[in-house]
């Protein structure tokens, strides 16, 4: 899925020339061609196995239904840790190694700011959430419950993200370290789920060989984004 990236050129400032001379041609403003922006679909999927005797095909269809409904925002994050943040992103992460965590939303805001000027999404690995409290980086609407930062920036914190917490190039964190991103804001398009087999061939889920049951339930979604990925390593403790 390809569309031209929207907000992603800079707006300047115009000095006075009389006043404060611009080098070269004064009269020459900048222009800027909008880039394209990819994303690649990715598929989600659960399947629900058993013995088929005493496990019926609603009661196949109604387990992968379930796991798919429950873990698909895990699957979905995964995926685009995988195919987005790890392809794209810029690597800020210092020589000397991984920033405390606060350091690290910082190094990403910025980061943001200077290309885009719109609200952004972090990208947060569920096992260091909690220490994003300790120094109130985050903060919550008491009406809608969205998590954002002080330069208000939305959060997702996702349990795909510590599943992989790969970096820049597939490279795993460090032992005790995580990865962080921030990126454009995000749209989540979700196609529709389809069981297989269907109702109509139900009798082709059990496989006559060993005679267990298999139903699988599988969406495509596609996860987009725009401007810049950044990445940053941080200690995954106080």
């Amino acid at each position: 899925m390809e569309w031209l990236a929207l907000g992603c050129c800079p707006a300047r400032d115009w000095p006075d020339p009389c006043e404060d001379p611009v080098p070269g041609d004064p009269t020459a403003k900048e222009f800027c061609r909008p880039g394209t922006e990819v994303a690649t679909p990715i598929t989600v999927y659960a399947g629900a196995e058993c013995s088929a005797p005493g496990f019926s095909y609603e009661d196949a269809r109604t387990q992968a239904l379930a796991a798919l409904t429950l873990g698909e925002q895990h699957a979905i994050e995964a995926g685009f840790m995988r195919t987005k943040l790890s392809v794209d992103a810029t690597d800020l992460t210092p020589a000397e190694g991984p920033l405390a965590i606060a350091q690290g939303v910082a190094v990403l805001e910025g980061c943001l700011a200077e290309s885009y000027g719109g609200v952004g999404t972090l990208h947060i690995p569920a096992g260091v959430a909690a220490l994003l409290g300790c120094c109130n980086v985050l903060r919550e609407d008491p009406a809608t419950g969205a998590l954002t930062t002080l330069a208000g920036n939305c959060a997702v914190i996702g349990a795909g993200y510590s599943f992989l917490n790969l970096g820049p190039g597939g490279v795993p964190a460090d032992p005790g370290a995580a990865w962080l991103y921030i990126t454009g804001p995000v749209v989540v398009r979700r196609g529709p789920v389809d069981v297989i087999p269907d109702r109509n061939r139900a009798s082709a889920s059990v496989n006559i060989r060993n005679n267990d049951r298999r139903v699988l339930a599988e969406r495509s979604v596609v996860v987009g984004t725009t401007c810049t990925v950044c990445a940053v390593q941080v200690m995954a403790c106080p």
